[in-house]
Formats: structure tokens, sequence, C-alpha cells
């Protein structure tokens, strides 16, 4: 019998008793038993601590500005399964990812031994490199999903790879400190083959394993850069190229590096990808991109802005954002997982919060933090902090409606759950 999709997704969460299980063997028996075909023409691997989605969109859409199929795999999602294989910028739809699911459970099933134990992010790259295969697109981009060197995207073998930024997340799994994170982050990277590097102060870690790979390095702020202008911006390249460009349609100020690496990584992978005019193929794409709940705004009076931000990194940028914004008081609704750093978040926000509207996750995942541990994260992060405590987002989101006035700003943020919760009563 057939099973639907929500059926095969279900299944997939039973078949390895971990949600996360890192390592490349279990993955790659079964890629190679599935014929471990090439996936595209040009693959790009995008990993780091924040601003991959992004990334992976800008690298999508200039390559379809060009004329060129692509192939897009990322993760999570937050309103529909299917959002994270994309080709040509569509999201496939239930019959293509049922088909792959029903290859990979054959090959996982071959030979006499027990069938190989997928986790549920691995039953989800193999389908993506499956669907890419039979749809011969011409540039794969694939999102890291957790680190690098053991993530299940990285059996594949990247012509460039990206890491975005590095900061503290996940530090159970990737260690303690910058340094560590970034040693594992460098493990996409291939010998002889480009790295771009997205931030001007990357970890030591992060450049000295790439440099034990012997990767073709090209960092922003040395090998490339970003000039802003009165309007718009420069992209320049230490080989003398040169591309003055729109501002991005992506609202926050970290889209501008976003931007850059995106382009360095192209002219890497082959100067031709970009068609005759790059410069008209990255206008078109930066003016043209969106991104789901990366500082999406929802309208509104008071207007409404949804972000998946979680780590303080991210806290970082969204502060960058309000200090350089129109706007009166700024509600946030906020909820967090479990492993996240809640109090470096609130902390990295301050006082640019007038009121913290606190959201339970903990009816939504195992792993939710309840209001009242986000009480006691914001009292020793921000005694005093004016909020309430409520038990979900749609709540807290309510209530954040209620208490703001015309020209104040409710921003909704700290976890895909808080984001998928927002924008699924947009939606409704």
């Amino acid at each position: 019998m057939t099973r639907t999709l929500a059926q095969w997704l279900a299944y997939q969460e039973g078949v390895n008793p971990r949600s996360i299980e890192l390592g490349l063997e279990r993955v790659r028996a079964v890629w190679q038993r599935m014929g471990a075909p090439p996936i595209a023409r040009h693959v790009i691997t995008v990993g780091g601590t924040n601003g991959k989605g992004s990334t992976v969109a800008l690298l999508e859409a200039m390559v379809q500005a060009a004329g060129k199929r692509t192939g897009a795999f990322t993760s999570p999602h937050l309103l529909a399964y299917n959002e994270r294989v994309r080709i040509d910028g569509r999201d496939v739809d239930d019959a293509a990812l049922v088909g792959a699911f029903e290859r990979i459970e054959a090959a996982r099933g071959q030979g006499p031994a027990a069938p190989i134990p997928l986790t549920y992010f691995e039953f989800g790259t193999l389908a993506a490199l499956d669907l890419f295969a039979r749809a011969s697109v011409d540039v794969a981009v694939l999102e890291v999903g957790l680190g690098g060197r053991l993530d299940a995207v990285n059996i594949i073998d990247a012509d460039v790879a990206v890491i975005t930024t590095v900061d503290l997340d996940h530090v159970d799994w990737l260690g303690p400190d910058r340094d560590s994170i970034g040693r594992e982050k460098a493990g996409i990277a291939r010998a002889g083959r480009p790295a771009i590097v997205g931030e001007a102060l990357p970890p030591d870690g992060l450049l000295a394993m790439l440099g034990a790979v012997g990767a073709q390095v090209q960092r922003a702020g040395v090998d490339f850069h970003v000039d802003r202008l009165a309007h718009g911006w420069r992209w320049r390249h230490h080989d003398g190229t040169t591309m003055e460009l729109p501002d991005p349609a992506l609202a926050a100020p970290v889209q501008y590096a976003n931007a850059a690496a995106a382009i360095a990584a192209l002219r890497a992978l082959d100067p031709g990808v970009l068609g005759a005019d790059p410069q008209a193929a990255v206008a078109a794409a930066l003016e043209q991109v969106q991104v789901r709940a990366r500082l999406q705004c929802l309208g509104g009076d008071p207007a409404l802005y949804v972000d998946v931000g979680h780590n303080p990194q991210a806290a970082r940028a969204l502060a960058q954002w309000l200090d350089g914004a129109p706007r009166g008081r700024v509600h946030a609704v906020f909820g967090a997982l479990s492993d996240k750093d809640v109090a470096g978040v609130m902390g990295s926000l301050g006082a640019r919060v007038d009121h913290w509207h606190l959201a339970g996750l903990d009816q939504d995942t195992p792993r939710g933090l309840p209001a009242q541990a986000l009480v006691e994260a914001l009292q020793a992060a921000l005694p005093g902090a004016p909020h309430t405590a409520h038990g979900d987002v749609g709540s807290a989101l309510e209530a954040a409606r209620a208490a703001a006035h015309a020209g104040d700003c409710i921003l909704a943020f700290g976890s895909f759950f808080v984001a998928s919760a927002v924008l699924s009563s947009r939606r409704g």
C-alpha cells in the first residue's frame, strides 16, 4: 500500500530512535546503493551558524536570473515539508517526495543485514539528492543541517563551499567555542576547491582547518568587499571585478554580507554561470528574492515582523536592524528551545525591546521551554524588563497586538516554531 507524504514522515520519525545522529557511513551506504548519480553539473554547499537559508535563496535566485536550472535543499521547514526541496524555485510536490522515499526505502533494505537506520533528516537529504539528479539541474545548492563535517549533505563533494558565519550554537554537538565550531563547519570544504568565508572576522579554528584541508579560501573583507553607497552598493573583488548593485529586497543589514558571499561563490564556481551579463543577473535576483521568516514584514500597523533568529549572533543582527529602523515601541513575541542560549539572545536585544511577550513552546516540542523558564532567563539577563508570560505563541501574539499602538513594531522571533506559528496564523 502506497503511503501518503504525511505517513512517510511519521514513519521516518520511528526508523531511527535518535533524532540527530551525526556521521556519514549510513547515509553514504544508502546513497551508493541508489547508484550515487551526479546530482547537478555544479554543486554548492552552504554551512554556517546564521545566514544559510538566505544565502541559499540568493544563490538560487542569481542562477535562475541567468537562465540556469536550479535545485535547492534547505531545512527545517516552516509550513510544509515540501519547502525543503525546490527545483527551479518551486517546492516539489507530494508525489515526487513519496517516489523518492520509496526508492530510499528500497535501497536501505537491500542485502541480508537489517535495514540501515536513517534519521528523518537523512531521508530528506537523500530525497533531495535523488530528485535533483532526476531533474538534471545545472546548479544544486545544499544547506548544511548541523555543523558540516558529519552532516548528511557532506557525502557530496561540493565544487564550492560557503561558510556564512560562525558563532555559538549547538554547542553540545559542535564544541564549546567558535574555534571548535569553525573546525566542524570547515569540514564541507574540499582540497583544491574554493571555500568562501562570509564574515570579516572568522575564528582562527575555521581558517586553520580550511588551510589544513587545502581549500582555496576567499574571505569577506580580504578577497571581496561590500561598499555601501548613497543608493545601492558595490561588490568588489581583489582581482579588480566590481558590480554596482541595488539594495537587497531582504531587509536585514546582514543580507549585504550574504549577497556578497553568494556572488563570490558563483564567480569562483564558474565565471559563465551568471551568463553574459553577471551584474544584471545579480541585480535582478537582489530585487526579487524573498525568504520566509527572515525579518519578513507581514504588514499591518503596528507592523508585524517575523524572524527565525534563535542565537545571540542572530539577535545582534536584529539589534542592528532595530537601531537603524524608524519605529515606536518594540513588542517582542519570543519563544525558545531548551538547548539555546536564551539569556544571551535576550541580552543582545537589551533595552531595544520595550515589552517581552514570552511564549511557551513546551506544547509544540519536547525541546520547547515553558513560559516560566523564559521569565527566569529574562530576569537574569535583563532585570526589571517588562514582560508577560503566555502558554503559547498564539496567546503571546494576541497580547502583543492588544498592547501595541500605531507606529509600534511587533517582532516575533526565537525559534522556527515561533515563526511557523505566526505564519500559520496569518495564513488561516
